[in-house]
């Protein structure tokens, strides 16, 4: 242990840096060349056998392995950054704090054995990194994947929501708006679709939501118009609930077509994430941690909120994504004060305890073989 935290003092500085150079050249997902490059190259320096890209356009792989057997443990990364507010979820500081706790865990790993895989997930935010990598089984070597995500408190995680994206398209018949007997209004089949899902809300079970948007309802007020485009995000906490929600609104998008004479397409134009699974051996044994650092750290948030494509790790190996504190709660997430937070003093200390606490939980799932097998034993009753 003594040897990961002389590492962790050696390198604090230069990740820092990394820190506040990703935050200040933030790239939106699935574009993240210079990023994925800049943290594979760190990988390299420290010794891991690195390949970048690996299986995606700006995805990457750094292994170690030691001589000795061991369990396979995964460090997550995600680096992709959100349009006009940059890293304002942090993940400049969730990459690089994983990074940093892969080469401090690295220093003693030839003495207690396994292997560490660091991942590095692109386009968390709207294009599903870890739900491409999942689809590729790229996860399925490991025993365990484990990251932190910034926060305005510590924590030892929380479920997330699954998430089904669906644009329903209407085709009509253009007509002049004095003689609509003529056309046929794509525009009414998006409106009664609308009002139709927004009656749905009250029939469905608390702790879901439906988000939608008209996205094209015509271009001319006096031109009935032939195509009318919205898009819906249907969230529940369990994927099987938002496909159930998804077939009802898809049955009131079917209804308005025919009311109005319409044809309609239907397409998943963005990702679907499925709900994130908790370990609460792995959430234990963190919030263990955390507490030995003199860390309160909350228990898992029971209720979900938002959605990450961490879920689909979640659905193949056990997996935690923990919480590190980096501003005070009046600052909120996708935002700039939250960006700017990340490489503040306490976005700092949050790069200095959170690459611990994640190198210490490694340490442990290692050197504790009956701690591997319950966090094993507990994801196989829940799959």
């Amino acid at each position: 242990m003594d040897k990961m935290i002389k590492k962790q003092n050696e390198l604090l500085e230069e990740f820092k840096g990394y820190v506040k150079e990703i935050y200040l050249n933030p790239e939106l997902g699935n574009a993240e060349y210079k990023t994925s490059k800049l943290l594979s190259n760190v990988l390299v320096k420290y010794g891991f056998n690195t390949k970048c890209p690996n299986l995606l356009k700006t995805d990457f792989l750094g292994i170690y392995e030691s001589k000795k057997e061991g369990p396979k443990l995964a460090y997550l990364c995600e680096y992709d950054a959100l349009p006009e507010v940059g890293h304002g979820c942090g993940h400049n500081l969730i990459g690089v704090t994983s990074i940093l706790a892969a080469i401090m865990l690295k220093e003693v790993i030839d003495e207690i054995g396994g292997s560490i895989y660091v991942f590095g997930c692109p386009a968390e935010e709207n294009f599903g990194g870890k739900v491409e990598l999942a689809k590729l089984n790229a996860f399925k070597c490991c025993d365990v994947a484990m990251m932190l995500h910034p926060s305005s408190k510590y924590a030892v995680g929380s479920r997330t929501q699954a998430l089904i994206p669906v644009r329903y398209t209407f085709h009509g018949k253009s007509a002049h708006g004095c003689h609509p007997e003529d056309g046929a209004s794509a525009l009414d089949g998006v409106i009664s679709t609308y009002n139709g899902i927004s009656m749905l809300r009250q029939f469905i079970k608390p702790g879901c939501f439906i988000h939608g948007v008209i996205t094209n309802g015509g271009k001319a007020a006096n031109v009935i118009p032939d195509l009318a485009v919205i898009d819906y995000y249907f969230r529940a906490p369990d994927i099987k609930y938002a496909n159930y929600i998804k077939e009802k609104a898809d049955n009131i998008a079917k209804g308005a077509a025919l009311m109005y004479g319409l044809t309609f397409d239907e397409e998943i134009y963005e990702c679907i994430y499925e709900d994130k699974k908790i370990n609460y051996t792995l959430a234990k044994e963190l919030k263990k941690i955390f507490k030995e650092m003199n860390i309160e750290a909350e228990d898992v948030n029971e209720i979900a909120a938002g959605s990450s494509d961490v879920g689909a790790v979640s659905y193949q190996i056990p997996t935690i994504e923990g919480n590190m504190k980096i501003c005070d709660k009046n600052i909120c997430g996708h935002s700039k004060e939250f960006a700017a937070a990340t490489i503040s003093d306490m976005g700092t200390l949050a790069l200095k305890n959170g690459s611990l606490a994640l190198a210490k939980l490694g340490y442990n799932l290692i050197c504790n073989k009956e701690l591997l097998a319950e966090v094993k034993d507990e994801f196989e009753k829940n799959n």
